[in-house]
């Protein structure tokens, strides 16, 4: 929706990493890209009988476009999908630029927030600052306490990258005080021509670990976190679909402000060019994209992986890791995950949390229940990985 921002975040891969692609384009996607973008999903939605969709108007920072702006864009989408596609509508924001007025118009449009916080407490937030140095963080709490307070509804959680050198249970725990209804748990894109920070002694996992136990024995669901709830879900052997963990094919693309139809943008985190496809609304409908050998790779599944994943016990739970993260320059993206270590230490512990917390009692009557193979494969390999916590 809009491909500038507001707060120059010191890490981001976007404008910070080795794609500058955006310096080239339309700062806010014009109206005719809009129109066009919005015809193209609904013939997408038409051709494939599809009952919903996500629509995920991102940035930069999309309210950089105004909220009339997402809400008028978000009901052409509506118009024109079949009656009965749902459209599931989400800006994901800095939570800076959020009002009450502009809170009113999004939800008035059934148009659901999502924030992007480093953790719950002004120090968590220190790289989080405007173009002139400036702390973003007391105009984002405000935000999103406008949303926990006035607007729970419409409040579709918080989005925060792990960072290993903050406490991990503090760093939840004040994510909690502002109410999320969901939260996301990211990994930082990295890969192994360019790793990320404190990759030493698999210190993200341990991270995921103990805000898992913290999760995990609160003895209720004090809110949902998807990475939790899906390596659970994978272990024991039900679907999910996420970009970090499972073999599901990925099926999200992105359209740029200048219609340009490209791979997600963590791609660019990679290399210059890395998430484009030649593709743009104008010219091509989505179903184009499958051709795409990188879009192509992401929908082959095990085959797409590198030899040591695809004999890997863990495989149907980590399923290669998120894409970005496997790349190496001159040898593409056929790699382990550069967070394999963390990914290993992190399923098995769910996985020996889970197996120990439903285990049959001695007094229970009947025979066992079948343990689920990927969770047995996961509690029985543990003792491969020196790591493992």
């Amino acid at each position: 929706m809009h491909g500038r921002c507001n707060l120059a975040c010191r890490y981001c891969y976007l404008y910070e990493g080795p794609d500058h692609s955006w310096r080239t384009r339309p700062a806010a996607a014009p109206p005719a890209v809009l129109d066009r973008t919005a015809t193209r999903i609904a013939e997408h939605a038409r051709a494939h009988a599809l009952k919903a969709l996500s629509l995920v108007l991102h940035g930069g920072e999309p309210l950089l476009a105004g909220a009339d702006t997402l809400a008028r864009f978000t009901g052409l989408v509506r118009d024109r999908v079949p009656p009965d596609c749902t459209v599931h509508a989400t800006v994901q924001t800095n939570a800076t630029l959020l009002t009450e007025q502009r809170v009113s118009v999004l939800a008035d449009h059934g148009i659901r927030v999502g924030i992007s916080l480093d953790g719950g407490l002004p120090a968590h937030n220190a790289r989080r600052v405007d173009h002139a140095g400036r702390p973003s963080w007391p105009a984002a709490v405000r935000g999103a306490r406008l949303l926990a307070d006035r607007f729970p509804s419409s409040y579709a959680g918080i989005l925060t990258v792990v960072d290993p050198t903050l406490d991990p249970i503090d760093t939840y725990d004040s994510l909690l005080a502002l109410r999320p209804p969901a939260l996301d748990l990211l990994l930082p894109h990295g890969n192994w021509s360019a790793p990320p920070p404190h990759l030493a002694d698999a210190a993200h996992g341990a991270w995921l670990c103990t805000v898992f136990d913290r999760w995990w024995r609160a003895g209720r669901r004090e809110t949902r976190v998807r990475l939790f709830e899906e390596c659970v879900a994978l272990l024991l052997g039900l679907p999910a679909a996420t970009e970090s963990l499972g073999l599901a094919p990925f099926d999200a693309l992105v359209v740029e402000t200048d219609g340009s139809i490209e791979q997600v943008d963590s791609l660019k985190s990679c290399y210059e060019g890395a998430a484009e496809t030649g593709l743009d609304v104008f010219r091509h409908g989505f179903d184009a994209a499958l051709h795409h050998p990188g879009v192509a790779a992401r929908q082959a599944g095990v085959s797409a992986l590198a030899e040591e994943c695809r004999s890997c016990p863990l495989l149907s739970v980590c399923g290669g890791g998120h894409y970005a993260h496997r790349y190496r320059a001159g040898h593409g993206f056929a790699n382990p995950s550069v967070y394999c270590a963390d990914l290993q230490r992190f399923i098995r512990h769910v996985a020996r949390r889970l197996a120990e917390d439903t285990a049959p009692t001695a007094a229970a009557p009947g025979p066992s229940p079948a343990m689920p193979s990927a969770l047995s494969s996961a509690t029985s390999s543990a003792s491969c990985e020196g790591g493992t916590s």
